[in-house]
């Protein structure tokens, strides 16, 4: 990852600037930014596959990869469009933000749609065809993520307490980012503070991961999860502005205000509905 970081800066991956035509003057640079992520979200895999070869262990074996669908493959899957939607209500609940269904993201995205469909229609189309790109494309290099953080650390921290598990889990996962954050990778405007947010993010976002894991039995529900996530979660940029990346948004005070309450329906659930108690269990 700190190889990727110096190609990033180097290579002006990213638009580096603070300025909002600064960033928004830079497509090419902001497609650069999305293969280089997309790439480095394949290097956790390559690691796992590198350890156990150093360690003369079966690759893969062990790390949670079953393909046997049951009821919460659908349920993390379809709970992220809930969480986009939910994201962009307390998104625009933050200061300063503005319902802005005119803004230029807008208006390129209604150029290729009918016009009567309206601003919900195209929040609408982007939700489904998130939920699509989320569980193929997108779940294909999330899986390369989830096979470090949701399979292959899982089963070092067996024996552990759900929650511990999860805390040192986030925490590395999220300062696995920040040669991508450092580069302007979700917080373009504040790199140095991104990477303490991203960090919070991970956190946030880990205990649920790691909960459908264990109930689905398979490391591909997380895959497909983290996948559909990026997907739709970008949809409050879509409409409100000005652009703050440290409220607005799922890496921002909106998301984690959503994971916090998830992670507590979760937990309640867990512990009063069908009394599992994952959460206050070991791995």
């Amino acid at each position: 990852m700190v190889v990727v970081g110096l190609v990033m800066h180097f290579g002006a991956v990213y638009p580096g600037g603070q300025s909002d035509d600064v960033i928004d003057s830079a497509p090419t640079a902001a497609l650069r930014g999305l293969v280089f992520s997309a790439g480095a979200m394949l290097i956790p895999l390559l690691a796992v596959i590198f350890t156990r070869l150093i360690f003369r262990e079966p690759i893969l074996k062990g790390l949670g990869i079953s393909f046997k669908i049951n009821r919460w493959w659908w349920i993390g899957w379809l709970l992220m469009p809930v969480i986009a939607l939910a994201v962009l209500g307390v998104t625009l609940l933050m200061p300063g933000a503005k319902w802005t269904p005119d803004s230029v993201m807008m208006r390129q995205a209604m150029q290729s749609m009918p016009e009567e469909i309206g601003v919900w229609g195209v929040l609408g189309i982007s939700l489904l065809s998130g939920l699509f790109q989320g569980a193929t494309f997108n779940a294909v290099f999330a899986f390369g993520e989830e096979i470090a953080w949701r399979g292959f650390l899982v089963k070092e921290f067996k024996g552990k307490k759900f929650l511990t598990a999860a805390l040192w889990i986030g925490i590395i996962w999220g300062f696995w980012h920040a040669p991508l954050i450092l580069n302007g990778h979700n917080y373009p405007r504040h790199p140095v503070a991104g990477v303490l947010m991203m960090v919070i993010f991970c956190l946030l976002l880990t205990p649920m991961l790691m909960y459908f894991r264990q109930k689905s039995g398979s490391v591909i529900v997380p895959a497909i999860m983290h996948g559909t996530f990026n997907a739709v979660v970008g949809v409050s940029a879509v409409v409100i502005t000005p652009a703050n990346d440290l409220l607005y948004g799922g890496p921002g005070l909106a998301g984690f205000i959503v994971l916090l309450a998830v992670n507590t329906c979760l937990y309640l659930y867990d512990k009063y509905i069908i009394k599992e108690n994952i959460f206050t269990t070991r791995l």
